[in-house]
């Protein structure tokens, strides 16, 4: 597809094989070259695992239509687009556009989504070298809903984008749409007690509590990235993820393979922390790091013990990114009982265009409406947090 305004060719891979590693990170991750990338969910060895696991692809309603912007030869912008069948994997629900879509008489399925697969995690979805920021978003999203023009589709979503993303994408026409999880945010904290000293008495007083309770099982907790990672540890943790994917939304999305493509191309960008008793691991977490976060994706466990699931998921991961001088966690979508573990709410955008002129004007009003609701929220919420309330009196 030929962008004849800017000389851009727009073009739709159905596999990452087909664009060079090196163009897709130079738009993904530049500053991957002199230190750790941003976000590790958008570089070309977390996708490519994905694909070459068949966690994506044919079979799994996540198609791969990589977007590539090509002017004079070089790659100036890449986008992970993909053909979906449903809207599972996504955490930014549309169940409600599908089904309003499908009552008036159109086809919903399958859409195009613009998204890091499985992973509820704000970064760019627009690709882009430096010195093409404007233009290369601008090209990936003509070109993203000419697709869906072309091809008859029902619409384009592109969720978990930056705020400027949406705030561009919403100057072109693009619908924003805004959403809420929660964050722990390091306030300059040196050491645990440094965050616990941040907190009001009593739940000061909770988390501690908690803390004591959990490690109490018996055993030790466990830190392990890198080289420190063994094949065996995935056959662990494994146990753990369909455990947990199978109490909750029936079957896992990534598969056994994906895993052992980790250990080769990620470990590095990999934090497991493990409750082990005796050398076995009883319950652990999967956690991806980033530059500035560390972002907690998964966990499981094959005993139960009070307060385990705080410890491995939230505690442990505050631990270490106070140890790593990280800015911030990001523990997933949904759970307010992440609220007293100061963990806080804050927004997250995605952006959304429909083919059908009347329906995209009727969720624009819906939307509309559904982000003044959420501002609200995260208002209210934020005044539930754990933290110590600072009083400020006022000058006669």
């Amino acid at each position: 597809m030929a962008m004849d305004d800017h000389a851009i060719e727009i073009t739709a891979h159905s596999s990452l094989a087909a664009i060079d590693p090196h163009d897709w990170d130079a738009c993904a991750c530049p500053e991957a070259e002199t230190s750790r990338a941003v976000d590790p969910f958008t570089t070309y060895r977390f996708l490519k695992a994905l694909e070459d696991s068949r966690s994506v692809g044919v079979g799994t309603g996540w198609d791969p239509r990589y977007l590539t912007a090509t002017q004079n030869g070089q790659v100036i912008a890449v986008a992970p687009l993909f053909a979906k069948a449903h809207s599972q994997g996504e955490y930014m629900f549309d169940h409600n556009f599908a089904h309003a879509y499908e009552r008036a008489g159109g086809r919903y399925y399958p859409k195009l989504q613009i998204a890091a697969p499985f992973t509820p995690v704000t970064g760019r979805r627009f690709l882009t070298r430096p010195g093409y920021e404007a233009i290369g978003l601008s090209a990936l999203v003509q070109g993203a809903v000419q697709l869906v023009s072309d091809n008859e589709l029902s619409s384009l979503h592109a969720t978990f984008c930056t705020e400027a993303e949406a705030i561009a994408g919403a100057e072109m026409g693009l619908l924003h749409r805004t959403s809420q999880q929660y964050h722990w945010a390091n306030d300059g904290y040196a050491a645990w007690d440094d965050f616990l000293a941040a907190l009001s008495s009593r739940k000061r007083k909770t988390l501690r509590k908690e803390r004591q309770t959990a490690q109490a099982f018996g055993g030790e907790f466990v830190q392990l990235t890198g080289d420190a990672i063994l094949p065996e540890h995935w056959d662990a943790f494994w146990q753990f993820y369909q455990d947990t994917g199978a109490r909750k939304w029936g079957q896992p999305y990534l598969t056994r393979k994906f895993f052992d493509i980790a250990q080769e191309t990620m470990r590095d960008d990999i934090l497991l922390v493990f409750a082990m008793r005796d050398g076995v691991p009883i319950a652990g977490a999967l956690n991806m790091i980033g530059r500035d976060t560390l972002y907690g994706r998964y966990w499981g466990c094959t005993e139960h013990h009070p307060c385990m699931h705080f410890e491995v998921c939230y505690y442990q991961a505050i631990d270490y990114a106070i140890a790593h001088g990280l800015t911030r966690v990001e523990a997933g979508a949904q759970g307010e009982h992440k609220l007293a573990r100061g963990y806080l709410p804050v927004t997250t955008h995605s952006l959304h265009w429909f083919a059908d002129a009347g329906f995209r004007g009727a969720v624009g009003d819906y939307l509309k409406a559904e982000r003044a609701a959420v501002d609200e929220e995260i208002e209210v919420l934020t005044t539930y947090g754990p933290f110590k309330k600072i009083h400020v009196e006022e000058q006669e």
